[in-house]
């Protein structure tokens, strides 16, 4: 029920309502120029009540969401995870301030996107979009809103400060595991590691937590089921996700070439302890990567470790391997994922294969 009065020559519009309690709420808003005006915030409000909407609740945005990753994300992500939530609430209480998020809308969400695009990658504002869009869906199935302020917006960034992952050609993967051959010896794990990459696509913190018995050489196959919490030294925690668990079928050779590693009698394939590796761990290994690089004359500006599994991709893509199997291999939890993630590479091969069938049809 509405009620509209009339005070210092503006309209007032008062809202009352009971909760499936019986308890009696009301909510008042003045200022309106037009007793019409007034009735049309009423019958919005009203509408939100029948949605479902909880229109007293009106909390700062800022607030919401850092409720919301405490509640729903906190619990079950690791430090590094939470470290990145931690960052995205800074961002959000820096620019929407004291912002209500009833009050945002699509045009409000997209000025902050153009804005804090312009001195930020596509990567950064991929990563903020997705936790921002998830905590408005958390929003709009309690009631506080009813609609979704990011729905088709656009992602703008500094085009600057992007850049495509860079991946080894075949000739060049050939030519690093030469290299990393040569390196072989059972007390430097670093070129077991990389090697392990290579073959595996799988990520690096999946690689350091490998125990002997998640590699199975009558199957061929390994199989990831944990990950190594290596920046902040606490051992074993959970995968990315559920879909990261996985077994992966692998060939001979890198078979061959860990059991070298068995002569040091430790637990894991590369530590005795999952609080053996050290912080700098990661770093160590890109080193040695970018070196092993330079060594055989392949210059990437930016290669890391993380882009072997681009490598990894790229190779099984030249060679025809279907989409699906990827993805499974990747430990994504469905395709679209791994479109997204590699769609730079798919597009180029879809050139290729565009060709191929070109060339098909001719012959028809």
């Amino acid at each position: 029920m509405a009620s509209f009065t009339k005070r210092n020559g503006k309209w007032q519009a008062r809202i009352s309502w009971h909760d499936e309690n019986g308890k009696l709420h009301q909510k008042a808003k003045s200022g309106f120029a037009t007793k019409a005006q007034a009735k049309d915030y009423a019958t919005q409000m009203e509408n939100e009540l029948i949605n479902g909407v909880d229109i007293a609740a009106d909390p700062v945005f800022a607030d919401y969401f850092k409720t919301w990753y405490e509640t729903y994300r906190l619990p079950k992500i690791s430090k590094a995870t939470a470290g990145n939530y931690i960052i995205s609430s800074r961002v959000i209480t820096k620019y929407f301030g004291d912002i209500r998020i009833k009050q945002i809308k699509r045009s409000t969400y997209q000025k902050f996107l153009n804005d804090y695009g312009k001195d930020h990658s596509f990567g950064t504002m991929k990563e903020l979009t997705s936790k921002i869009k998830a905590c408005v869906k958390s929003a709009i199935a309690d009631g506080i809103i009813s609609k979704d302020f990011t729905y088709n917006a656009n992602i703008t960034y500094n085009k600057a400060l992007t850049r495509k992952p860079e991946y080894l050609s075949i000739s060049e993967l050939k030519q690093l595991i030469s290299a990393l051959n040569d390196d072989l010896r059972p007390d430097n794990v670093k070129p077991y590691i990389v090697l392990t990459a290579i073959y595996t696509g799988a990520r690096f913190s999946e690689i350091l937590a490998l125990t002997w018995k998640d590699v199975d050489y009558l199957h061929r196959t390994i199989t990831i089921n944990k990950s190594i919490d290596y920046k902040y030294n606490t051992g074993f925690k959970p995968t990315k996700n559920e879909s990261s668990n996985r077994t992966i079928r692998v060939n001979g050779e890198l078979l061959k070439i860990l059991a070298q590693l068995k002569t040091n009698q430790t637990p894991l394939l590369f530590a005795k302890t999952p609080q053996s590796f050290k912080n700098s761990l990661l770093q160590d290994a890109n080193s040695y990567l970018r070196s092993t690089l330079e060594r055989i004359g392949i210059k990437k500006r930016d290669y890391t470790f993380h882009a072997l599994r681009h490598s990894h991709v790229a190779f099984l893509l030249s060679q025809g391997i279907d989409i699906y199997a990827i993805s499974k291999r990747l430990g994504h939890s469905n395709m679209t994922t791994t479109i997204n993630v590699y769609a730079y590479l798919i597009d180029e091969y879809k050139h290729k294969l565009d060709d191929e069938i070109e060339q098909k049809l001719a012959q028809l």
